[in-house]
């Protein structure tokens, strides 16, 4: 394995850039997510509608991560379709500004900028993952992935507050068209990071897995594209973990929630979203610090936190909604360290892509049913996402304890 040139800058340096772009990519769209609910409400969609594209949404960001993992193994265009998927992000959310101009279009056309948005999603991140990954080996892939995934968030508290400022001295539209601003910064940063480093694997000096000491032969498309070959350990916990992200309530729901019940002005439910991600940002760092101590076995509370969120985010008093959104926010801070783990550098896109591809159809799934349940019974999601993440607490145990090749820091 090669390594990094004298004037390369350091793994850590390179692991704070690319904290740095998703911070101001991430002050886009999940400055917009803050809103979905209410701005999907204002152009006459009902809680059905809204669980449908926000689910629809997920489905689309981690389904068809299942084509872009192969295509960036193959190709080796990470940083390309990094940069593809970030743009789409940083020109979709500011045009759902347009969407109360269109008239009788104006939701059909929200419902697409922001399925578009999501698809830029799935571009990028098996590509980024990726390069981060092999940056990540050089630092600890649990404090690596912890920083990234807390700068992440740091993005992912400002947007909304920025919106909810926007929307409170102009309108919900002008908060979204501000968007742009942060959408060219991150699209500068990370255009830099680009020609600064060229390479990421460099940094990565890891052992392999023995499973893949020895190359496999070339696969077809299809094969590729449903992972066939990727550790039997990898698929149990990519179910596993994929059945926190399907119960998982989705803000748009909440965001819905708390505009049509009255419980909260629309101005303010963007802040209630920045709450949620500022805990998840530090979050990130405990997580990702204790992960490298001792294992994977941390992710065993993610299953207890998605199960408390819709009993208290859907309720109807403004206490119980937001220690449910903040219940919320702890859930998802090191998993794709797991699967660096797990899976070879060279076909970790696709296991990336597989791993989100599991996760969209669940997401699909628990956003329609979630939206179905809130119109007729809120007890009976309560106790549908209780019963789920009991099958998934059990199973990522058993996930654990059967894995041998989980690593486990010190």
């Amino acid at each position: 394995m090669s390594t990094p040139a004298r004037t390369s800058p350091s793994a850590w340096r390179v692991v704070w850039w690319f904290g740095f772009v998703s911070l101001a990519a991430d002050m886009v769209y999940e400055g917009a997510r803050s809103v979905y609910g209410p701005v999907l409400a204002a152009l006459g969609a009902s809680a059905v509608v809204v669980g449908m594209v926000t689910g629809a949404g997920e489905a689309v960001a981690l389904v068809l991560r299942l084509a872009f993992g192969p295509i960036a193994d193959r190709t080796g265009r990470y940083w390309s379709l990094t940069i593809l998927g970030y743009g789409l992000t940083a020109v979709c959310v500011p045009l759902l500004a347009l969407a109360p101009r269109l008239g009788a279009a104006g939701l059909a056309f929200a419902a697409t900028m922001i399925l578009l948005e999501r698809l830029g999603k799935a571009i990028r991140s098996p590509s980024k993952s990726a390069l981060l990954a092999h940056v990540a080996s050089a630092v600890g892939r649990g404090r690596g992935f912890g920083v990234h995934k807390a700068l992440d968030q740091v993005g992912a508290f400002a947007g909304p507050l920025v919106v909810a400022g926007v929307v409170a001295l102009a309108s919900l539209w002008w908060g979204l068209a501000v968007l742009a601003v942060p959408g060219a910064v991150a699209m500068l940063l990370l255009l830099t990071l680009r020609r600064r480093v060229p390479d990421p694997s460099v940094y990565d000096d890891s052992p392999p897995p023995a499973a893949a000491e020895h190359p496999a032969p070339r696969r077809g498309w299809w094969a590729e594209v449903v992972g066939a070959g990727l550790p039997g350990d990898f698929f149990r916990y990519a179910v596993a973990a994929s059945l926190t992200t399907g119960a998982l309530v989705t803000f748009g729901i909440i965001g819905y929630h708390l505009t049509v019940d009255g419980i909260l002005p629309v101005a303010a439910v963007p802040v209630v979203y920045a709450a949620a991600m500022g805990v998840e940002a530090v979050a990130a760092l405990v997580v990702g610090s204790v992960f490298d101590r001792t294992g994977p076995q941390v992710l065993l509370l993610v299953p207890v936190l998605v199960a408390l969120v819709p009993a208290l985010a859907l309720g109807s008093t403004l206490v119980a909604v937001l220690v449910g959104v903040l219940a919320q926010g702890v859930q998802d801070s090191t998993v794709k360290a797991v699967v660096a783990d797990l899976v070879a550098a060279p076909r970790r896109a696709t296991a990336y892509g597989v791993f989100a591809g599991v996760q969209g159809l669940f997401a699909i799934v628990g956003g329609v049913t979630a939206g179905w349940l809130y119109d007729r019974s809120l007890p009976a999601l309560v106790a549908v996402v209780a019963l789920t993440q009991l099958v998934a607490l059990v199973l990522l145990a058993d996930t654990f304890r059967r894995s041998g090749r989980l690593r486990r820091a010190g």
